[in-house]
């Protein structure tokens, strides 16, 4: 399983990223994913899902309205679009195969860092 993230940045409040996780080694059409987040001496915070075909995405309360989730299963790719960015979104922006549920021990990426300045 690889997962590799990449889009994150230095962007200022209110300002928009798109976050992209590239996926190999598996069927990546046969698994639900995830966006988890770890901000500095935090743990893990499962930010949004996405169920296999892509119908069912759920959002964490935090980020709800402001974030959407979606994925393309011919690319093997999943992304994360994030508008209204706060400085409270600071953190490191990983990809996880599987649910949220999962998120404690399934295979995850290396993670993208997104700073967002006040």
């Amino acid at each position: 399983v690889q997962l590799a993230e990449s889009g994150g940045g230095l962007v200022q409040y209110g300002g928009s990223l798109r976050l992209s996780c590239a996926a190999s080694g598996f069927t990546f059409s046969d698994y639900a994913m995830s966006w988890v987040r770890q901000a500095p001496g935090k743990g893990l915070e499962w930010v949004a899902g996405i169920s296999a075909n892509g119908g069912i995405t759920p959002y964490a309360d935090s980020v709800k309205g402001r974030f959407t989730i979606s994925r393309d299963n011919i690319k093997n790719t999943m992304y994360l679009q994030m508008n209204s960015l706060k400085p409270e979104d600071t953190a490191l922006y990983i990809c996880v195969k599987g649910g949220r549920r999962d998120i404690a021990t399934a295979s995850r990426g290396q993670g993208t860092q997104v700073t967002v300045s006040s």
